[in-house]
């Protein structure tokens, strides 16, 4: 049995909504092992040894169900066992998961096992300790016949904590993850910046972060002046509030001159730790301040340490949210009490029996521990661990009561005197915080600390809610919320607007013109594509960006206010969407690309996997009414709208969808040509002449008449005025500049060539249609070619699509062969042309591009045609318009020579340094080519 791939997607995937672990795994001899066929000591192992399994309700839909499975009937084979344990494994270390499913992949003995996680490398730590612990309980002779090499010392126990310590410092802890969950609740979309509590809320400018409880509304100096204690100090006694005498000390001598003139007892502790670090309390004794100073010194980041006075009472964690005091919980230090019969160790241990206790934040409470400081508390009181303590006698093993060291807290919100309210928002108004916590001592807070005494001790910057939201006894308090309300009042925007487009072919046209739309209509927008990122029409990363992490970057940038995601199959497969939902999504097309991989064999396959943009939709949806695979969509739809998008003005199922006041855009004919029509509601809207539109040249690229049809589709979704949709659409281009690799047109040689990135079948015929309806009065010719991971099929398609339409074909192979021979690929081509009724003489084998495309330029005559299908689209680009025809009065210069060859760049440069101008004098945008070229 073993682990053949793995997937981690982090947004919605073909799989589910949220994020999962897909494996994919080869059960070898297993598959021939079922559960009950292994036998039942395996299952009565496995429920021992995860206890938690017993609730997994499984097919029987109720408590019980899974282990019920395992023994009855034929039992369930080990992908779905596995399954359940890496969920039961995540939930035993407090992260509360339960999603699985576990499906045949079609080869036998193979299966794709999902399960959900929360935090990447939790989920998949747990698959692997699953996997472990099932080799562990096969029978021996079982072991021996999988290719697994068990660890005869697995420790299951041993494991689980090591594996639950782990999942507390990868997984959010309990202030963060109530943060989170906050927001969640709020339909706050909220990203992790980092391995730890850096958080980032809301999208693009309208964002907000946290670290910790510290929100980027935090003031600097705020955070400063409480983590200086002295200065926290000095500004609360000077606004009259009750603090503690107080003195800083630099060593041991010091501190116990300072006990005395304050006068015993007193507390010794760092000047800039936290949480309870270093802090000695109650000193009596000159010897136990000098253990005190060293046990601050140890902890403190300066040399200053504070003695002050020890004031009595009950410890309060008094909350205070936007100067608003939100929760108050009495903190008991980590206690025993005890029984008449049990010693204090025992009495430990059935204390850590109560199940609200678990290792670290795992749990409400953490388990208490005979550490050092409880063994030094221990022997002061003249006990030892063995001691049996008197009945009801209450022995403390901690000085203070933090939570993280076997500390219980009490909720006291709803009691707290007004005094003391007002005293707690006073103290952190002085300090500045947005969000902080202060320690109050008093004996009873429903009474007045002017009337009983009490003081503060201190002031937090980033205080711990894991008190306040699951309090030991008491009322839990959404001060996790509060926080939230105060980063994103009522009616504030925490999302920018997200378009989401998906498709076969047309992808980056379309998102480009949509992206040139919004920026028209005054959007700093942020787009992903197969170029790269870009923000507010600026390269900022390049390269195939059309995955999750591409989407991030578009969200987490600060400028941005509207965003749109090209989204490809390979980052939907590899990673899932990489963000929750969008508001307009766009499917352009389905049709037969890259089948063969990833498990996707059909269309109909590829459908589904596009079919998550969609789904993921939240207010309108808009599909391709001329494209079955994209008109099947609308079922799944989860939208207020479907805006559906054709090119046929007799479609009968739009004309329905129309009169029922539905939304389309419909290519219209009339007297002057193709009319781009808007329909809402009953509204008929004409938008703009197709051959209006430069990308359509004239309105013969089909594609691209289609291509603007989605974009003001969903420009008119976001409310874009039609005006803004006709101007963009009127400025915008297929030059290379604003679409690098899209249809890109050079009119400046005697003959035409037109450089197009298309690499499958029906982006191929889109190009031969286009070239049959433009007007040539020479010859057609191609430069062809698909990439080598495409199935000999697809190869044979296209060759096929392409034959008839052109008079000389250039066959080349991608830079990258992808596993392919080195001319594989264009003889491939060359044979289906020949089978095609293609003449031998028509036909050139060349398999490296800058040559094919060097032959195709040499070849062409005044008058020709020429298309290439270039691979890398800079370099073709170079080469097509540096290229001089033999017939032109100018030195010929060799198609793939550099630029900086033909011409110094730095004379280039032209009046604006963001145009240059090249050998010939055309100006150029200084973006289309490279630096130093």
């Amino acid at each position: 049995m073993k682990i053949l791939s793995t997937n981690v997607f982090v947004g919605p995937n073909v799989w589910a909504s949220f994020p999962v672990i897909r494996h994919v795994i080869d059960l070898g001899v297993l598959e021939d092992w079922p559960s009950v066929k292994i036998g039942p000591d395996f299952t009565e192992g496995l429920a021992e040894a995860l206890p938690g399994l017993a609730s997994h309700g499984c097919s029987y839909g109720e408590p019980g169900g899974f282990l019920r499975r395992l023994r009855e009937d034929e039992g369930t084979w080990m992908g779905h066992i596995l399954e359940h344990c890496a969920i039961e494994i995540q939930n035993v270390a407090g992260t509360d998961v339960s999603f699985g499913r576990t499906r045949s992949t079609g080869v036998p003995g193979q299966y794709n096992m999902v399960y959900a996680y929360r935090q990447r490398d939790v989920g998949l730590a747990a698959g692997d300790l699953a996997l472990r612990l099932l080799m562990h309980l096969l029978p021996q002779e079982l072991q021996a016949q999988v290719a697994y090499e068990c660890d005869p010392d697995f420790d299951l126990q041993a494991e689980l904590r090591s594996f639950v310590l782990h999942a507390q410092r990868k997984e959010f802890g309990p202030s963060t993850g109530s943060l989170v969950k906050a927001a969640q609740d709020r339909d706050i979309p909220w990203i992790r910046l980092n391995e730890g509590s850096l958080v980032q809320f809301g999208h693009g400018k309208y964002q907000k972060r946290i670290q910790a409880t510290i929100t980027s509304e935090t003031k600097h100096i705020a955070v400063e002046i409480s983590c200086d204690k002295e200065d926290t100090h000095n500004l609360l006694n000077d606004l009259g509030l009750p603090v503690p005498q107080q003195r800083i000390v630099y060593n041991a001598q010091q501190a116990v001159q300072a006990a005395h003139r304050i006068g015993f007892p007193v507390v010794v502790k760092p000047l800039d730790a936290n949480h309870g670090r270093g802090v000695s309390i109650n000193l009596t004794k000159d010897e136990d301040v000098e253990a005190g100073f060293a046990e601050a010194e140890a902890h403190s980041k300066s040399a200053a340490i504070l003695v002050e006075s020890f004031v009595t009472g009950f410890d309060h964690r008094m909350l205070v949210v936007d100067n608003k005091l939100v929760a108050v919980a009495k903190r008991v230090p980590g206690h025993v009490i005890g029984d008449g019969t049990h010693t204090i160790a025992e009495l430990v241990d059935i204390v850590n029996e109560d199940p609200r206790r678990g290792i670290g934040h795992q749990k409400v409470l953490t388990m208490l521990e005979i550490d050092n400081q409880a063994k030094r508390l221990i022997a002061e009181a003249g006990y030892s661990t063995g001691t049996v303590l008197p009945k009801g006698e209450v022995f403390y093993l901690r000085s203070t009561a933090n939570l993280s060291t076997g500390g219980t807290a009490i909720d006291l919100t709803d009691v707290v005197h007004p005094d003391n309210r007002d005293m707690a928002e006073r103290a952190i108004m002085a300090v500045g915080l947005d969000v902080g916590g202060v320690d109050f001592l008093i004996d009873d807070i429903t009474h007045s600390y002017k009337d009983i005494g009490g003081a503060i001790v201190e002031v937090n910057a980033a205080p711990g809610f894991r008190m306040h939201v699951a309090p030991s006894e008491g009322q839990p308090r959404d001060v996790a919320g509060r926080v939230i309300d105060m980063l994103f009042p009522l009616g504030h925007q925490s999302r920018i607007p997200i378009a989401a487009i998906t498709g076969t072919n047309g992808k980056t046209t379309t998102s480009r013109m949509l992206g040139h739309i919004m920026k028209a209509s005054g959007k700093i927008v942020g787009m992903t594509s197969t170029d790269g990122v870009y923000v507010d029409g600026k390269l900022s990363v390049k390269g195939d960006m059309t995955g999750p992490k591409s989407a991030q970057i578009v969200l987490r940038d600060p400028k941005v206010d509207f965003a749109v995601m090209e989204t490809a199959r390979g980052g939907l497969m590899r990673s899932g969407l990489g963000y929750q939902h969008s508001n307009v999504a766009a499917c352009l097309n389905v049709s037969a690309d890259h089948l063969g991989l990833g498990g996707v064999e059909t269309v109909e396959q590829l459908a589904v996997v596009k079919r998550v943009v969609i789904e993921s939709a939240t207010e309108t949806a808009v599909l391709n009414a001329d494209d079955i695979n994209c008109l099947k969509m609308a079922d799944y739809a989860d939208v207020g709208s479907i805006f559906y998008v054709t090119v046929n003005p007799g479609h009968t199922l739009v004309k329905e969808h129309i009169k029922a006041g539905g939304k389309a855009i419909v290519l219209e004919q009339g007297m002057n040509g193709d009319m781009l029509t808007i329909y809402d509601n009953g509204l008929h809207m004409p938008v703009l002449w197709s051959h209006l539109i430069p990308a359509t040249l004239e309105g013969k690229a089909i594609h691209n008449v289609q291509n603007a049809m989605f974009a003001a589709a969903m420009a008119y979704s976001f409310g874009v005025d039609l005006d803004n949709i006709r101007h963009g659409l009127r400025t915008f281009d297929t030059s290379y500049f604003q679409a690098p690799g899209r249809m890109n047109v050079f009119d400046e040689h005697p003959f035409k060539v037109i450089l197009d990135y298309g690499h499958n079948p029906a982006a191929l015929a889109a190009m031969a249609d286009l070239a049959d309806r433009l007007e040539v009065k020479g010859r057609r010719i191609v430069v062809l070619s698909v990439p080598g991971d495409r199935r000999d099929c697809d190869v044979a398609d296209a060759a096929r699509t392409l034959a008839g339409h052109f008079d000389h074909f250039i066959c080349k192979a991608d830079d990258d062969r992808r596993k392919r021979g080195h001319d594989e690929i264009p003889q491939m081509f060359r044979a289906e042309f020949l089978k095609n009724g293609i003449a031998e003489d028509q036909i050139s084998v060349i398999p490296n591009e800058e040559d094919a495309v060097a032959a195709s330029l040499e070849m062409a005559k005044p008058g020709d045609l020429v298309i290439i299908f270039g691979d890398s689209s800079a370099r073709c680009w170079k080469q097509i318009i540096y290229f001089n025809a033999p017939d032109q009065n100018t030195t010929a210069v060799s198609s793939s020579v550099s630029l900086q060859q033909a011409v110094p760049f730095e004379e280039m440069i032209d009046g604006d340094s963001s145009m240059v101008r090249d050998a010939r004098g055309v100006r150029l945008a200084r973006d289309d080519v490279e630096d130093g070229d």
